[in-house]
């Protein structure tokens, strides 16, 4: 892979790495705004760059790769010193990314990959969806300490690699526990309203007292879960214990209130780990590895929800 030049490492270990950053021009197309969690990351990425002193040209691809595809060049044009992106499909990227290696820019993958060459791009920045749901399966086996669960799942958007993944992961994570049982699985289509109603059919079908525990695919599904449980005249996170991934705002004021139990969470900071990345490759040429996983940290009723709550929202959540 063709990059660009640095200086001499003798003399950047003079420097330091936020000071190698402050002339920098980075490039970032984002998938556009769709979600809270997108726009958090978009957030995060900006107060990454300011707090470095990288100038940041950013593009909102409205969920268009040829508006993607259009900003990337853009970027090779003006001669930015590396891009960030996110790519809003797998597919498609071999030609614009061959550009930017012709014109020596690395490019950094944020929260998804590409189906191109990994010699066209630096690294990737991902979380690791298996191991996401992993961490929810064995949480829930810590929590029942060997007594029996009955569990319920609410699956995401069928065929999708986030419902794939983290449904493997959750069964790796209770695979050892003979204890914890699924014994219903439906997808709710990563919404708060479907989960809603396929909860409400899974409490038909089993009644409350007979359900242990919900593990939802995403945290938007369990609070329309939560409500469900409510309604059928159980107490969510005492009755039921609620499990879910993303870490987004309203799981954790439903933990204030105890009606959640714990969340994974999808970091928005992928920008944080790729800007680490460049101040040492702009430092001494350091090549970083090709995947970089970003943690899939474990709330629970034990922390500061309030606090995290408050964080999140001031992201843009």
């Amino acid at each position: 892979m063709k990059l660009k030049s640095t200086l001499l490492a003798s003399t950047m270990a003079l420097v330091p790495l936020s000071a190698l950053a402050a002339d920098k021009t980075v490039g970032f197309s984002q998938i556009g705004s769709e979600s809270g969690w997108r726009a958090a990351e978009t957030t995060v990425t900006k107060q990454q760059a300011e707090e470095r002193g990288i100038d940041l040209k950013f593009a909102d691809a409205q969920q268009k790769q040829e508006n993607q595809i259009k900003a990337v060049r853009s970027f090779i044009a003006q001669g930015v010193d590396a891009i960030l992106l996110a790519p809003v499909v797998a597919t498609g990227w071999d030609s614009v990314l061959e550009e930017a290696q012709d014109a020596e820019i690395p490019v950094i993958l944020l929260d998804r990959t590409v189906d191109a060459p990994d010699d066209l791009y630096m690294t990737a920045v991902t979380s690791d969806l298996v191991h996401e749901g992993e961490v929810a399966g064995n949480w829930l086996q810590d929590e029942m300490a060997g007594a029996d669960c009955r569990v319920v799942e609410l699956q995401g958007t069928t065929g999708s690699s986030p419902a794939i993944d983290r449904k493997k992961g959750f069964e790796m994570g209770i695979e050892d526990a003979p204890n914890i049982e699924i014994v219903r699985s439906q997808t709710g289509d990563f919404t708060r309203a479907q989960g809603k109603v396929v909860m409400e059919s899974f409490l038909k079908a089993e009644g409350a007292e007979n359900i242990c525990a919900l593990y939802a695919h995403n945290d938007d599904m369990a609070v329309g879960a939560i409500q469900a449980i409510k309604e059928a005249g159980a107490t969510p996170g005492t009755d039921i214990k609620i499990v879910s991934i993303d870490s987004v705002p309203d799981i954790h004021l439903a933990m204030l209130a105890g009606e959640a139990n714990a969340t994974v969470e999808l970091t928005p900071n992928m920008a944080g780990p790729a800007f680490d990345v460049l101040e040492a490759y702009w430092a001494d040429g350091t090549m970083p590895p090709k995947w970089i996983q970003t943690e899939s940290k474990l709330y629970t009723l034990e922390d500061d929800n309030q606090a995290i709550y408050d964080n999140k929202k001031s992201l843009g959540y």
